[in-house]
């Protein structure tokens, strides 16, 4: 019987001492994963996936470990797929955040047999050239290029993509996605914020007070949504504009129940955490890295149900992987999902 523990550390390039405790009258699990991701230390959004590994690892009596670059550096983070293939782990996750920095890293976890599955950044495609089991994570171009349909039908011709983390080429992807529904250019219409929240909301109020015109803004995170919103109520401007953003937390929340924050675009992200432990997992019990036969053992799993049922998620269901987005929070159904939101939404 596997034991019921978990760890999760943030580390930098360097690997730090892994402290893990077991179940009382239980030995050590024997199984132990990884998820490895390019989230600086100051990106909150985040949490909600550590919870989820936490909770995959205690519902599938695993270990798992979690490690970052502290500043979001993807060499860094690149180092740190090195490290996990040399630890030999027996399976890990990780996203996508830049394939091509990051392909050779992880060809060295695929070399040594290691089962992977992608989340959050990159694509089916990616992730099937990277030999990865599936991919968890909400199809970024559809996702920006949905809402922006959305925008388009309220009458919105123009907008701002305020990019707080461009070197990831999903955070384009979304933009640029927004731009096509609406037909406009996009290198025109986005702005480099990085994630310092006093750049942040100067950027944005900078970028509006020298095109007036503006009529909506598209945020791609709490990062830079949140300062955006500060701006915009510094400029007296909360409600006037157009807002959109991707994903949740609890001031996000609250600036939709307020009419500032026309809607969010949430990717569910705690399904990407749990989802890859989880199949990581099934796929060691049951040997096989069949991503069909994977997903209907997880689909058949009552503790994945009931969680699920509790947090209020709707997974699609692929045959490469899952969808965990593009959904849409609005004032209609925000009550539904800020009760969890910032932690398990």
């Amino acid at each position: 019987m596997r034991a019921r523990w978990m760890s999760v550390v943030l580390a930098g390039p360097l690997w730090v001492a892994v402290t893990s405790m077991a179940t009382a009258g239980e030995p050590p699990a024997a199984e132990r994963y990884v998820m490895v991701t390019h989230a600086a230390d100051s990106d909150v959004w985040w949490n909600t996936v550590k919870n989820a590994i936490k909770e995959a690892g205690e519902d599938f009596g695993v270990a798992v470990d979690y490690h970052n670059p502290p500043n979001g550096d993807l060499a860094d983070m690149g180092r740190l797929l090195e490290q996990a293939a040399a630890r030999k782990y027996d399976g890990v996750a990780f996203d996508i955040a830049d394939f091509d920095v990051l392909f050779r890293p992880a060809m060295r976890i695929a070399a040594k047999h290691i089962p992977l599955v992608t989340i959050n950044s990159g694509t089916t495609e990616e992730s099937r050239k990277l030999g990865a089991i599936m991919h968890i994570g909400q199809p970024e171009y559809e996702a920006g290029k949905q809402a922006g349909e959305r925008a388009r039908a309220a009458g919105i011709r123009s907008f701002v993509c305020v990019n707080h983390y461009s070197t990831n080429a999903a955070s384009f992807q979304r933009c640029k996605g927004f731009a096509d529904a609406l037909g406009v250019d996009v290198r025109s219409s986005m702005i480099d914020s990085g994630v310092d929240p006093t750049v942040v909301g100067t950027k944005v109020s900078a970028y509006l007070r020298s095109h007036p015109g503006t009529q909506a803004i598209l945020a791609l995170g709490p990062n830079s949504a949140e300062p955006a919103l500060q701006a915009l109520q510094k400029m007296g401007l909360s409600g006037r504009i157009y807002f959109v953003t991707f994903d949740l937390s609890s001031t996000i929340v609250e600036a939709i129940r307020k009419g500032y924050i026309n809607f969010a675009i949430d990717q569910q992200p705690y399904l990407q955490g749990y989802m890859a432990i989880a199949a990581l997992a099934i796929a060691h019990e049951k040997h096989t890295l069949d991503a069909a036969a994977i997903i209907a053992t997880l689909k058949a799993n009552p503790r994945f149900q009931a969680r699920l049922k509790t947090y209020g998620l709707t997974p699609v269901y692929t045959s490469e992987g899952v969808s965990s987005g593009p959904g849409f929070v609005t004032r209609d159904n925000v009550d539904v999902v800020a009760r969890y939101a910032g932690q398990y939404r």
